[in-house]
């Protein structure tokens, strides 16, 4: 069954064997309801948009023509991984170990899955869809330049959004990044150093 033919944006993940199951151990009913309500979104909300802006990091899943799945780490500045319409997200894919998995699985198999974890706020999003590899769009090669990064911009990862939905907050534990920590105890450090100057 093609993406467009599915009755649930959830059906995506939802597949008849994952359906069984569900039906198995008791949770077909409740995802149920939710498929009637609505089930998960298909187009990049503000919210999404928001929380992109926010995310320095992300992982990409993709696929080779056997089936083999691949995930890479993607990291950058805040907001890299960026919201180009209601349906398209991209960002820009720099030099690097030049191992290629990723392009070469999206070569064979526009299959890709983006799994997004925000550890202070305790929230992960997981996005489903596909993704192909562009190198001759001059403006959006552009508009995803990061000037401040060295390294060479060979190409953009372009991401066209089937199905996102916000994944339950237990058991994700709070980290915090040297940012969060400096910005969190530098008003404390000189609160210090005033009541020091007092004494």
């Amino acid at each position: 069954m093609k993406n467009d033919e599915l009755k649930y944006t959830s059906d995506i993940a939802f597949t008849p064997s994952v359906k069984a199951i569900q039906e198995k151990f008791h949770s077909r009913s409740s995802y149920a309801r939710m498929e009637q309500f609505g089930g998960w979104q298909s187009e990049v909300a503000e919210e999404l948009t928001q929380f992109l802006n926010n995310m320095d990091s992300f992982y990409l899943s993709t696929s080779n023509a056997l089936g083999q799945p691949y995930t890479q780490h993607r990291g950058g500045p805040k907001g890299f991984l960026k919201t180009i319409d209601n349906k398209t997200l991209a960002f820009a894919d720099f030099s690097g170990n030049r191992q290629y998995i990723t392009a070469g699985n999206l070569s064979v198999n526009e299959k890709a899955f983006i799994f997004l974890m925000d550890y202070p706020n305790k929230t992960r999003i997981k996005i489903w869809g596909t993704a192909k590899v562009v190198e001759d769009d001059k403006e959006l090669l552009e508009s995803l330049s990061d000037p401040s990064y060295k390294a060479r911009l060979e190409r953009a990862i372009v991401f066209t959004v089937e199905a996102w939905d916000v994944n339950c907050r237990q058991h994700i534990q709070q980290r915090f990044t040297q940012e969060d920590i400096k910005t969190i105890t530098d008003p404390l450090n000189r609160k210090i150093t005033e009541l020091e100057d007092i004494i």
